[in-house]
């Protein structure tokens, strides 16, 4: 029987990715300077970061080192691999490509896209999710994917201007496609303002026959440190769709609920489990602050408790094949 398991989009290969200047993996060399890293074969490694690192060391404890541009600009496979292969021996299942932050020219975030989808398909056959919010960046993913390894996924299509297009890139592409709650005029206002925004979208995707499972659905979720309603705020709206929806993925940008607070991983936890009782599937996190296997262990011993697993089933083969591993 297929074993339902708990999908998990490593959200760590974004160019907007910084680490504090201060961290302990930032090293003074001969030459300039270097971010330390252990790449995958356990060999001690280091990205060169001369070209952006302060003159000034008074400056450190407010620089933020952009690590993952910096790796792209460099071409350094060593680095991206080091990247993408710790979220994938965490638990991620999809990884998101983002290269957005990498240059304002539209035209030469196409090219770096054109050059990183290649290069991480060799490093690892998951489903890569082409990430922009200029469909032109992602046609450019699109072009050089191989269909071979993987299918592609978009993220991802929403209510705002020229976003819709990638509806049809997705149909085009035999691409998943992924939704978030954003709407016309901004970003929606409670649980209902994204039910409302997400029925519209999911409107669009019928009227083009993506399928219901192809489609993997995102309410949004906001930091609870600028408004302690936000969270309930996602998880109603993750209720509401699950129970008119039964057959398409929910997730959400689930590390964000964190962002601003001390002990992170804490909170994120929390909301992990919540989001996971109120109908989501699938989990876009840092899989390295936050592993997924306990979160997929509660995925399906909860369903099991709950009766959403008929005679055990689901669990028994789940843990069957885990002891097989």
């Amino acid at each position: 029987m297929s074993v339902k398991t708990l999908e998990v989009i490593g959200e760590n290969f974004n160019t907007s990715r910084r680490i504090k200047g201060t961290s302990p993996r930032v090293e003074k060399t001969a030459d300039g300077a270097a971010l330390n890293y252990v790449d995958h074969h356990g060999k001690a490694c280091q990205l060169d970061i001369t070209d952006i690192y302060p003159d000034d060391e008074a400056e450190l404890p407010k620089f933020q080192i952009p690590h993952v541009a910096q790796a792209v600009r460099q071409k350094n496979v060593d680095y991206i691999e080091w990247i993408i292969r710790a979220q994938i021996d965490a638990g991620a299942t999809i990884i998101d490509i983002c290269v957005d932050e990498i240059s304002v020219d539209p035209d030469e975030r196409n090219v770096w896209m054109k050059w990183i989808v290649p290069v991480a398909q060799e490093i690892a056959g998951v489903t890569l999710a082409i990430d922009s919010s200029d469909p032109a960046t992602i046609l450019a993913g699109l072009e050089v994917y191989d269909m071979t390894k993987s299918r592609p996924a978009i993220n991802s299509v929403n209510l705002e201007e020229g976003r819709h297009e990638f509806i049809g890139l997705a149909k085009d592409h035999n691409a998943l496609l992924f939704a978030n709650a954003s709407g016309r005029d901004g970003m929606p206002q409670d649980d209902k303002e994204r039910v409302e925004n997400m029925l519209e979208i999911m409107g669009m995707m019928d009227d083009a026959s993506i399928p219901m499972t192809d489609r993997y659905l995102d309410p949004l979720a906001f930091p609870i440190g600028a408004g302690t309603e936000y969270g309930n705020h996602y998880l109603d709206a993750v209720r509401e769709l699950r129970q008119r929806f039964p057959d398409v993925h929910i997730f959400g940008g689930h590390s964000n609920i964190s962002f601003g607070l001390p002990s992170r991983k804490a909170a994120n936890n929390a909301f992990l489990i919540l989001a996971i009782l109120a109908g989501c599937d699938t989990l876009m996190i840092d899989p390295i602050m936050n592993p997924a296997a306990a979160d997929e262990e509660f995925l399906i011993a909860s369903d099991t408790i709950l009766n959403k697993d008929e005679f055990a089933m689901n669990y028994m083969a789940y843990f069957r094949a885990k002891k097989k591993r």
